[in-house]
């Protein structure tokens, strides 16, 4: 096992250092760069800006040099020094702004995390061990609705709904007044009361579709014959059911995490654009638009990274849950 996740860990420095260069460059490849719609903006506005100004701005940026050499001075500041560089868009260390939607980004995935695997989990065990009930027809039908429903509709929907029924708008995790406040308990439950419609949205598409993956896995798994054999000899039913079947038919949940940690850190740029979502991802659309190529890159780096991190997690998860697995061979 410690092998395994030594090995692990050395494949995703080496993803990370590929996935760095790779979006890095990406970043770079549409015309222009930040300094020109830096310009273009001024111009717009009826700001002049002299060659002066431009040449300093390239300068500052390091855009007067190659790619190579901005990526390599850009990626050993991450190394050495922790540093992600300046955003040109927001005029900040990115390492401050990524911190400071972190904390918010995390206790929002977390949050998304939990609730949609104690809902997905009992419903899908419930489908598959009660088929075409109308249990089971109800689960099938919330899970094509989530599955079919756009999230930023649905965020609309709760949006109005929740205007006209309480009169407040659930836009955004904190009211006007806690903004800028300091932490307190009044900030805190200002936070709980905009948590559920974000949390629910983002959400319900994930939860929707681990009921269908778990219902499918679970009901193959029962009629297995160590099952039927099982039955045969009067074993109790919820004894065959927790024993075998549920711990493997959850593995492909367990898989899940890989993918769903780091888009769900993302926030789903549009529904947090929707809900105005202080999140990841409306920053990394910004970024991008305005080809701002430390801020885009890192916060790219660091999803990437929440993927491998999520995957390792998944791996070592399914090696408790299913003794079958094993990453080494004993000899």
């Amino acid at each position: 096992m410690t092998q395994y996740i030594v090995r692990r860990v050395l494949y995703m420095v080496l993803s990370l250092g590929v996935l760095s260069m790779v979006a890095f460059m990406i970043i770079q490849l549409p015309p222009g760069d930040y300094v020109t719609t830096f310009v273009h903006m001024m111009q717009q506005r009826g700001i002049a800006v002299d060659e002066a100004m431009m040449r300093a701005l390239y300068e500052r940026y390091a855009f007067d040099r190659p790619v190579h050499e901005q990526y390599l001075k850009w990626i050993g500041n991450i190394v050495l020094r922790g540093d992600m560089g300046e955003s040109m868009a927001f005029n900040d260390s990115v390492a401050d702004l990524i911190a400071e939607r972190l904390t918010l980004s995390v206790v929002l995935s977390l949050g998304t995390l939990i609730i949609t695997y104690i809902i997905a989990v009992p419903i899908g065990i419930y489908s598959a061990t009660h088929p075409y009930s109308v249990g089971d027809y109800a689960g099938t039908v919330f899970g094509f609705i989530g599955l079919a429903t756009p999230n930023f509709l649905l965020a609309l929907i709760l949006m109005f709904v929740t205007l006209r029924l309480f009169g407040w708008s659930p836009g955004g995790l904190f009211s006007p007044e806690f903004l800028a406040a300091p932490w307190s308990l009044a900030r805190v439950w200002d936070l709980m009361k905009h948590l559920p419609v974000p949390l629910i949205v983002i959400g319900t598409a994930g939860t929707a579709g681990l009921i269908r993956i778990l219902r499918s896995s679970l009901s193959d798994e029962l009629s297995r014959q160590y099952v039927i054999t099982a039955r045969a000899k009067g074993v109790a039913e919820r004894r065959i059911l927790f024993k075998y079947p549920v711990r493997i038919a959850i593995n492909p949940i367990i898989s899940a995490i890989g993918y769903l940690l780091p888009g769900i850190v993302s926030g789903e740029a549009l529904v947090s654009i929707v809900l105005s979502l202080p999140t990841i991802g409306p920053m990394l659309l910004d970024g991008l638009r305005q080809q701002d190529m430390y801020l885009a890159s890192s916060v790219i780096l660091m999803l990437g990274m929440l993927t491998m991190v999520g995957t390792l997690i998944s791996d070592m998860l399914l090696v408790v849950v299913d003794p079958r697995i094993r990453f080494e061979q004993k000899n």
